[in-house]
């Protein structure tokens, strides 16, 4: 990955041990570092695809976007109360979940539900609620006589878990998270917990109805309800993916309806074309390349001890392994989850497969492999440097850190106390300031000119006005010109240093070096005059002994 040069030259100041360090700096480490971003380039393109996307796509239009009714413009994003979420369940759910005719009306296999005719749904669907307790607040006591009940919002000790309504079977008693091999969702309101109440649906759409209709004629929703849960997974031998989707409709406190939504789209079964078992090849050099990046990354440590950290791109190298390590873990927990629990899930047609242990897990793999991309692309910055145009910008940004440390925390100053400004006076009537962390991202919106000004001016005509002017004028005008003048001016006097010093070796004169090299080696071209040659040009014309030597060894 690297590596820091140990032993030989103690003063890399010097100009020989510095080409020299330079030079073995560049032939070593960048083939390994260019070899080992391939691979993590085919690991990461090799789990996702565009036909993800449009997987997830044609999935939540159908169960998002379709109109309760015919001639109703009210979808799922739009339920505002208990009564459209029943329309909702018994319309577009059940129409969207059980595909059992063709549309020329010639029925589908008995016992199975295609979406789209191509979509095979996974077991049944889910319904799960959780509630909280009556009287899991407090009445004012001038108001106790009017308001009788009282449902607090929800958190995991209002919780309510005592059987209610008829008393028998899962939708009316309490069943725990590890029982239902759940999690917890973050949901628009809340976070809520895996347990709760839930009613598995039939395979046909009538059966699933005849539940519907059950649960709402017994009143399963009541004042206590929190959120429910739609949850069911369907599977594409097409494309080899599964979609585990969850539809959520939170009820808050307040009364109304907010509803929120997940698909993940994901390949459990990994290797099935020859594809898939290239990728499992790299996936093998990838544990290769760690395994070796651990022990050198050990090496350096056990010689340098806490010296070694005091460069970030010793930091980054060490980020880099502790995710790899960490991403491998996961995939082999995943690959061995995967193995042993999918087909009990799929033996079961009428029971509810719990997907979601399964798909967090990839996800949780795409996302560390997604970082572990990110982060060799910036080290890539350490090699360009080589480059005198990159390392004056390189340069640039080390000499004025500390400047810019100080400019940030007067920034977020000024910017955080708008922002709680703006949570106090416009939090309860405008939705890009309904919450502090809303402000902070709808003020970095400001920045970039994606505001919409008259809906704060509509909340308050006096306040509204003057604080997005003066926030525009000195965040915008203010802050931001400081910003530019603080890298601008240090830019200047990198550029005034680094012209008065010798170039050292540049990108072009490493793939040169490397050419000639190969040529040497097919008895095509002999390089050690180049070499002398390129040592004088970039020594200044003087070549010391140790140089001259290393030149003619090659």
């Amino acid at each position: 990955m690297r590596k820091t040069a140990t032993g030989g030259c103690v003063g890399l100041r010097h100009s020989p041990c510095k080409k020299t360090y330079i030079s073995s700096l560049k032939e070593n480490s960048i083939p390994k570092l260019l070899v080992f971003f391939g691979i993590c380039l085919i690991i990461t393109y090799g789990m996702v695809g565009s036909n993800m996307y449009y997987y997830t796509k044609v999935m939540s239009q159908l169960f998002l976007d379709t109109p309760l009714s015919p001639g109703d413009t009210a979808t799922f994003r739009s339920l505002s109360t208990m009564s459209e979420f029943w329309k909702f369940t018994e319309g577009p759910f059940l129409n969207g979940m059980y595909w059992e005719v063709w549309y020329n009306n010639n029925s589908l296999p008995e016992n199975h539900s295609m979406i789209y005719y191509e979509n095979l749904l996974l077991g049944v669907p889910r319904l799960r609620q959780v509630k909280v307790r009556n009287e899991s607040c407090s009445v004012h006591e001038d108001l106790r006589d009017e308001v009788q009940d009282c449902y607090n919002m929800y958190t995991p000790s209002n919780e309510d878990s005592a059987p209610f309504g008829p008393m028998n079977g899962t939708a009316w008693m309490y069943t725990e998270e590890n029982s239902l091999n759940g999690s917890s969702y973050w949901g628009q309101v809340a976070t809520y917990g895996g347990g709760g109440y839930y009613q598995d649906l039939a395979r046909s759409r009538d059966e699933s109805a005849g539940l519907l209709r059950s649960l709402k004629h017994q009143l399963w929703l009541d004042r206590g309800t929190r959120a429910v849960f739609l949850d069911f997974s369907v599977y594409n031998g097409n494309i080899n993916l599964f979609c585990i989707a969850r539809l959520v409709v939170e009820f808050p406190a307040t009364g109304g309806v907010v509803t929120s939504w997940q698909f993940q789209t994901v390949r459990l079964i990994r290797y099935v074309s020859s594809w898939d078992y290239f990728v499992g090849v790299c996936e093998v050099a990838f544990c290769l390349f760690i395994l070796y990046y651990v022990v050198e990354e050990a090496l350096e440590i056990r010689i340098h001890r806490l010296r070694y950290f005091k460069s970030v791109w010793n930091c980054l190298d060490v980020l880099i392994v502790v995710l790899s390590v960490s991403a491998i873990i996961v995939n082999i927990t995943r690959t061995s989850v995967v193995n042993n629990r999918l087909k009990d899930l799929l033996e079961n047609h009428s029971a509810h497969p719990s997907f979601e242990p399964l798909a967090h897990l990839q996800v949780t793999f795409n996302n560390m492999a997604a970082v572990i991309v990110l982060f060799s692309w910036v080290k890539l910055f350490k090699f360009i440097n080589f480059n005198k145009t990159m390392s004056q910008l390189s340069t640039t940004m080390s000499r004025c850190a500390k400047d810019l440390i100080g400019f940030a925390i007067m920034f977020f100053i000024i910017f955080l106390a708008y922002a709680q400004l703006a949570y106090l006076v416009f939090g309860t009537q405008v939705n890009d300031f309904s919450t502090f962390q809303a402000c902070i991202f709808t003020q970095f919106r400001i920045i970039l000119g994606d505001f919409e000004f008259s809906e704060i001016e509509e909340a308050n005509p006096v306040l509204g006005p003057i604080y997005f002017i003066t926030f525009v004028f000195f965040i915008f005008f203010i802050l931001m010109n400081m910003f530019l003048a603080i890298i601008n001016d240090t830019y200047s006097e990198v550029k005034a240093d680094m012209s008065q010093q010798r170039s050292e070796m540049e990108m072009t004169d490493l793939i040169k070096k490397g050419c000639n090299k190969a040529l040497m080696k097919l008895r095509l071209k002999k390089t050690t005059v180049d070499d002398i040659s390129d040592s004088l040009r970039q020594a200044g014309g003087k070549l010391n002994f140790g140089e001259l030597r290393q030149d003619l060894k090659g």
